[in-house]
């Protein structure tokens, strides 16, 4: 997902009206633009060097046009991650690891390692735990520190710890499903961490059965219910993908019922993965990511200063979208968010942030190629209900 880029435009006496100038990356060149391109830093933020001042311009005006950096929220996916013998111990024929786990695991690191994934950080924790102490297997504390920690994407870091975990499993696979406490342990993780850092968070829990291997009582996927009903309570949504069995004689249904975590977790369905046929296991997993990819994206954008020490006018603004490198589309400006294509205000009496209407929402998160501009135009090009 591109991060969003602002183009501030500002304009010296006898403007023409016009907007008079924006980012190459946001609408095309620009005669007053500074056309050097930037280049993205650690974690995908993108950063520009200084604009450029346009020379004079039919009648003599003049226009000075400046870029600046304005990121949509930070995206911060917490994996938990299902090692358990049922991805592959083969002691059962639908616990096939060339049909579960390997499959699954190339997904995985397809996502992780996407250059699509730039502007997402992501961590990984395994469960169940690697502890003998089944105690300690079942307890919330032990999830807390992940096994790759919060880590700017695309990173290398997460399919070498997958490759560690699959040499390991091939050795001897882990039991159990403590499934509410690695639930309860990733909230708690991402708590101190946007303590620390602020941003949008969520849990992706990556699971093939319902928990099991912590007692009748925290063996019921009512408990993993009331896990994510209390991450969302704290604006922490939870998506779940859900690993079925291979369509075995005899193999037992164990993921339909996870679709009470995901609407629990205000995220409305699971993402339920067919295994068999490796390659489209491969490739409904990747979709599935990439759909969670999206979604997580916020569609609010804060409102950077204006250039120049100059007041900001809320008027003389411009939103642009862009996918791939077709061309831009001006997006229409509506407070009620009542028209198609649409973006408004946080609030147009004291605007702080620009925030996407639902359909224009949907939209730039289904598109991993999406590129949003923003114009300060010389003039005003809408008008905010008072």
């Amino acid at each position: 997902m591109k991060l969003l880029i602002l183009a501030v435009s500002v304009v010296a006496a006898g403007a023409l009206g016009l907007a008079c100038g924006s980012s190459g990356a946001a609408n095309g060149d620009s005669s007053s633009q500074d056309s050097g391109n930037g280049s993205a830093g650690e974690g995908g933020s993108p950063s520009f060097g200084g604009g450029g001042h346009g020379g004079p311009s039919g009648g003599g005006e003049t226009c000075a046009s400046q870029t600046a950096r304005a990121d949509l929220e930070p995206v911060y996916l917490a994996f938990a991650f299902d090692v358990s013998g049922s991805m592959g111990e083969a002691d059962r024929p639908w616990h096939d690891q060339s049909l579960k786990w390997d499959p699954v695991v190339k997904a995985t690191k397809q996502f992780f390692n996407d250059p699509l994934s730039r502007g997402i950080s992501a961590s990984l924790t395994f469960f169940p735990s690697d502890h003998e102490d089944n105690d300690l297997k079942c307890l919330a504390e032990t999830y807390t520190t992940p096994d790759v920690a919060m880590t700017p994407l695309p990173s290398p870091a997460f399919a070498d710890a997958l490759d560690e975990m699959t040499e390991e499993s091939e050795r001897e696979w882990r039991g159990g499903t403590p499934t509410p406490f690695v639930m309860h342990g990733t909230i708690s993780l991402i708590e101190a961490l946007r303590r620390a850092t602020p941003g949008r968070y969520a849990i992706v829990l990556v699971t093939d059965g319902y928990p099991q291997g912590c007692g009748e009582r925290n063996n019921r996927i009512s408990r993993v219910v009331d896990e994510a009903r209390a991450a969302l309570a704290k604006d922490i949504p939870t998506y779940v993908i859900g690993v079925a069995n291979p369509p075995f004689p005899d193999a037992p249904e164990t993921v339909a019922d996870m679709d009470q975590v995901a609407v629990a977790g205000g995220t409305e369905h699971v993402y339920l993965i067919d295994t068999g046929n490796p390659e489209s296991t491969t490739a409904a997993f990747k979709a599935a990511v990439d759909a969670i990819r999206g979604a997580s994206v916020s569609c609010t954008v804060e409102i950077p200063p204006a250039p120049d020490g100059r007041s900001f006018d809320a008027q003389k603004v411009r939103v642009t979208y862009r996918s791939g490198d077709g061309e831009p589309t001006a997006l229409t400006y509506d407070q009620g968010c009542a028209t198609q294509r649409a973006w408004r205000y946080d609030s147009p009496e004291d605007p702080t942030a620009i925030v996407l209407c639902e359909s224009t929402c949907a939209a730039i998160q289904a598109d991993p190629e999406a590129a949003l501009g923003v114009d300060f135009t010389c003039e005003d090009v809408i008008v905010i209900p008072r």
